[in-house]
């Protein structure tokens, strides 16, 4: 009886503190991989967000890069902002810069992705060539936009002189009526393929035996868009939605080479705005206020994404 005892506790006292064979070093393998993911993240990220964030509580001019001298302010920078006369008007500019690209973007993109489920000669070159204006450099298809824009001998005005729509030609850049306007519409341009890309690839995903049984049943093609298709995409829709809002409002390569936010501040947005802080009036300090509440307002958004990201899986993994 004692013999046994001595046994069991003996044979289980090595067993509880034995540890797996190249347990470390699984462990050090797996630190390699990530370490590398995390000082990106640390060097290129937290710490610009963290500078920037600081900065916005200091008074940085250029004599603060040469003599050092950066005193602490609190909130005067963002007093400053919201009490400028530019604050209000790029705001608006914002709101309606990134409510007409999206939106614009967004139904385009939804009717070439239904116009290309059916398959018909060419559609996979025809497709392959509408994501052109996504991989094109945003400098390349904003000097091209400054092309067609120009007043002289932009190819618009000449095509609407020549079909007796216009008897001038329109300022389209220079004039504070049509410079947003015209902004949002090269934005348009290069937005509408991801939107095609994305609700496509969803489209997909849609059983085309629901179409058959909705025609079977009498459906239009209005009805099963309306009752099959759109209920069937929302997931795709509110990701593309979200995803096209947080890119929008960070837009700046577009409008700084169309218009640089002019003329008179009628095309100047928050991103705009934040680099004349910055790099023109030297105000760093202003500059990167207006620079965090573009990513306050980013960040709302990428939440809510992310919400509706977990909503989408946990919604799949109940009807499974």
């Amino acid at each position: 009886m004692t013999t046994n005892t001595r046994t069991t506790s003996g044979t289980s006292g090595p067993r509880a503190t034995r540890r797996k064979p190249g347990g470390n070093r699984e462990g050090l393998v797996k630190w390699t991989f990530v370490l590398p993911m995390m000082l990106f993240l640390l060097l290129f990220f937290c710490y610009p967000v963290l500078r920037n964030l600081a900065m916005s509580f200091q008074q940085w001019t250029v004599a603060s890069f040469y003599e050092g001298g950066s005193p602490f302010v609190g909130l005067d920078n963002y007093i400053a902002l919201v009490t400028d006369p530019i604050f209000g008007g790029a705001v608006l500019n914002t709101a309606l810069f990134t409510a007409g690209s999206l939106s614009f973007q967004f139904v385009i993109g939804l009717g070439l992705a239904v116009f290309f489920q059916r398959r018909f000669p060419l559609s996979g070159t025809l497709r392959g060539l509408m994501l052109l204006p996504w991989l094109l450099p945003l400098v390349v298809s904003g000097a091209v936009f400054r092309w067609i824009y120009d007043e002289g001998f932009g190819v618009l005005n000449q095509l609407l002189l020549g079909l007796h729509l216009i008897s001038d030609p329109i300022p389209w850049l220079s004039s504070t009526q049509y410079a947003l306007t015209s902004a949002i519409i090269a934005n348009i341009w290069v937005g509408v393929p991801f939107n095609l890309v994305i609700l496509h690839s969803g489209l997909q995903a849609v059983p085309a035996s629901l179409y058959e049984a909705a025609a079977l049943d009498g459906a239009g093609p209005w009805q099963r868009f309306r009752m099959i298709t759109l209920p069937l995409l929302r997931p795709v829709i509110a990701i593309v939605l979200m995803l096209g809002l947080i890119y929008t409002l960070k837009v700046f390569d577009m409008i700084m080479i169309l218009t640089g936010g002019g003329p008179a501040n009628a095309s100047e947005t928050l991103t705009t705005w934040s680099f004349a802080l910055s790099f023109e009036e030297f105000d760093f300090g202003q500059g990167a206020a207006v620079g965090n509440l573009l990513i306050v307002v980013a960040l709302v958004f990428a939440l809510l994404y992310l919400r509706s990201i977990r909503n989408t899986f946990s919604s799949g993994g109940e009807r499974g």
